[in-house]
């Protein structure tokens, strides 16, 4: 009996089974934020989206564990989210991670929001410098005369807002939502999946996929269909641009970036010519104004920083006795512990920093102070004073008076005039100077008072 598919039927078949193959291992991007969420975030998120696209990635991951971090940066990020047309999904893990603050409001906005056992979220109340951390503005000790107290309300009702809006965009709990930013109040995996604030609980990637396999989400350029049971996983770590912003956009490190870049700035000035504080302060004074631009700073402090450094540099330079570096390091520390306007966890400059980098400072000053008192203890070796009983040598004497003639001292070939007649070869001893010429007496004459 003839067999009834045709040779090519059954090349179509292959080839449908191998496509079908293909689309259902469309790949899944895996992300990792480890850390407080800053500009360095924000570079590594939007970057990896477009990345994950020209893949034809069918799932992005985003695996995250975070205190929080700076509200710019986490609207930036959530922006990325909302626009991305390949689904999103955070996934807060491993077991004792936290989607705290930022993290929550990521959650919020991710098409898929999952955590692991052992997890929280929440306390997702804006914190500025001077706020009572786990304390709303808002509450009934608030002084609603207070202005500070108005533009926290301001913040608070803004954040608010703006995460029930993401909780109505993906159908979760919005009534929680409001109340993490207003209280502060924090949930475990298992209460968010019960309050409808999350979707799913996972002890893990695998069991995610697993779970997430057949289902359809809404992006922005219409439904997908996940098929991510056989998935591959293409883990897509932060490279060495995204972890050198990280290190540089540290507020801690910033600081110390300006201070070294001054101070080569100063060496270079001290010592012109060398060349490596100079290549070295710059690089650093830039990295660190770059940093601080993109940091929420406190233009006040960076303000006293620049004015407290500039008198330190004047130090180097004016003999005022450390007046002026005793008032730049004050300067300095006012400004740096007011130089960052947030109180986020990761973003807070330690005050061990700030008292170190002063004490360096101080002991530097001491330094210049000190070898500044001592240079002028010290004779002077330049001027007349330098020529002044200095021993010299007789080079020649003139034919028509023998009491003139010539010596070499301290390089320069100098005219010389004694009491006594002199003769080549001789010793004599410098007593005085008379414009160009120079007072000598014989070296073995007891030296006369100056003329």
């Amino acid at each position: 009996m003839r067999c009834p598919f045709r040779p090519y039927t059954w090349l179509l078949l292959v080839l449908l089974i191998f496509s079908g193959t293909a689309l259902s291992a469309a790949p899944v991007t895996v992300l990792r934020i480890d850390g407080a969420i800053g500009p360095a975030s924000v570079d590594y998120l939007t970057r990896a989206l477009e990345r994950a696209q020209l893949d034809e990635a069918q799932l992005v991951v985003l695996e995250l564990d975070t205190p929080g971090g700076l509200d710019g940066a986490m609207r930036e990020m959530i922006k990325a989210v909302l626009a991305s047309p390949i689904p999103i999904a955070t996934y807060a893990t491993p077991s004792g991670s936290r989607a705290a603050s930022a993290g929550t409001y990521l959650l919020y906005a991710s098409h898929v929001a999952a955590m692991a056992p052992g997890t929280n979220l929440g306390a997702a109340t804006p914190v500025q410098l001077g706020g009572t951390p786990g304390k709303a503005p808002d509450s009934p000790d608030a002084d609603a005369k207070d202005e500070d107290g108005a533009m926290a309300r301001k913040q608070v009702n803004d954040a608010a807002a703006y995460i029930r809006g993401l909780a109505q965009l993906r159908g979760r709990n919005a009534d929680w939502a409001e109340q993490a930013v207003r209280e502060s109040v924090s949930l475990s995996a298992r209460e968010a999946l019960e309050r409808d604030v999350i979707d799913y609980i996972a002890t893990d990637l695998p069991d995610l996929m697993m779970q997430l396999d057949g289902k359809t989400l809404q992006t922005r350029t219409g439904e997908r269909t996940l098929e991510t049971a056989q998935a591959s996983l293409e883990r897509h770590d932060p490279d060495w641009r995204v972890r050198l912003l990280a290190v540089i956009t540290n507020p801690s490190v910033a600081l110390i970036l300006m201070m070294i870049g001054i101070y080569g700035l100063i060496f270079e000035f001290t010592n012109p010519g060398s060349g490596g504080g100079g290549v070295v302060g710059g690089i650093c004074l830039l990295l660190a104004f770059y940093s601080l631009q993109l940091l929420p700073v406190n233009y006040a402090g960076v303000a006293l920083i620049l004015l407290g450094l500039a008198f330190m540099i004047a130090e180097a330079f004016v003999p005022s006795f450390g007046v002026l570096g005793l008032g730049g390091i004050a300067a300095f520390v006012a400004g740096a512990v007011i130089l960052i306007d947030t109180e986020v966890p990761g973003f807070g400059i330690p005050l061990a920093l700030i008292g170190t980098l002063a004490v360096a400072s101080a002991l530097l000053l001491f330094l210049i102070v000190s070898m500044a008192l001592k240079a002028r203890r010290q004779s002077l070796v330049s001027g007349d004073a330098s020529l002044v009983g200095s021993l010299a040598q007789v080079t020649g004497i003139r034919a028509d008076d023998s009491a003139c003639g010539w010596i070499q001292l301290q390089g320069e070939h100098w005219q010389v005039h004694s009491p006594t007649p002199l003769r080549p070869g001789q010793q004599v001893r410098v007593v005085g100077r008379r414009g160009l010429q120079l007072d000598v007496t014989a070296a073995d004459e007891p030296p006369s008072e100056k003329r």
